[in-house]
């Protein structure tokens, strides 16, 4: 009866003695009465805990994924195709300087150009196709976005379960330098440099004032919203100046 009793709870267990990483990097086991269904991966919307809606004022979805939201801020005619001169000026309303902008611009189109493309034929102009951009998904992540580029509530979720030390909703750099790390999947080179190239850009984007990157800027980066506010910001400091 003891060990019947003892059951349940071992099944639940979300630590394992002989796994010490299993304690280091612990999950949240109360995700079900703060968020509905945690597990669902959500197409449209990007819900965590304090946002189980996601973001809701100013940034529509489209009927797009939401890997496809985080990438259309940078589809500057909205035709669903960013060419490099389109990633370069998305950069520069960041407030990218213009060497930094113009490398990544390079960077990104050379890299995640040829797997979005309609056809087995490179193009030299090195578009991105939006509809295709869940084939530009890369190990080593977070697996916040799952392979058709909806959102995982669960997985945002144990990015500050596993990984914030210091603060329990936010990240400083060398946390997430040790979550890429522990996120690093066997002989996945590209996965790697990858990740934390995005992640160290991300920190660099929208830290704050402490040197912090607060739990919400990231949310917002998976939808795209973040790009949208900062981008708004800089231009309506800009025009106060004039």
């Amino acid at each position: 009866m003891a060990e019947e009793a003892k059951a349940p709870t071992e099944a639940m267990a979300t630590v394992a003695e002989a796994a010490p990483v299993t304690a280091e990097r612990p999950v949240r086991a109360d995700l079900e009465s703060r968020l509905p269904k945690p597990y669902l991966a959500r197409a449209l919307a990007a819900p965590d805990v304090n946002n189980p809606e996601g973001t809701e004022e100013g940034h529509e979805h489209g009927q797009k994924s939401v890997l496809q939201q985080h990438v259309s801020f940078f589809d500057l005619d909205g035709d669903g195709v960013v060419y490099p001169w389109e990633t370069y000026g998305g950069m520069r309303a960041l407030g990218f300087n213009v060497i930094v902008s113009f490398i990544l611009a390079i960077a990104i189109n050379v890299g995640l150009s040829y797997p979005s493309l309609p056809s087995w034929i490179p193009s030299p102009l090195f578009p991105i196709h939006i509809k295709n951009i869940h084939r530009d998904k890369h190990g080593s992540d977070s697996s916040t976005y799952d392979t058709e580029g909806r959102f995982m509530p669960v997985n945002f979720e144990s990015i500050f379960s596993k990984n914030a030390r210091t603060a329990p909703d936010k990240l400083t750099l060398g946390e997430i330098w040790r979550m890429t790390e522990g996120n690093r999947l066997q002989y996945d080179f590209f996965g790697w440099l990858a990740s934390k190239g995005e992640w160290i850009l991300l920190y660099l984007l929208a830290k704050d004032e402490e040197g912090f990157l607060p739990r919400e800027a990231v949310r917002r980066c998976f939808d795209g919203s973040l790009f949208e506010f900062i981008a708004q910001q800089r231009r309506e400091a800009h025009e106060k100046q004039q």
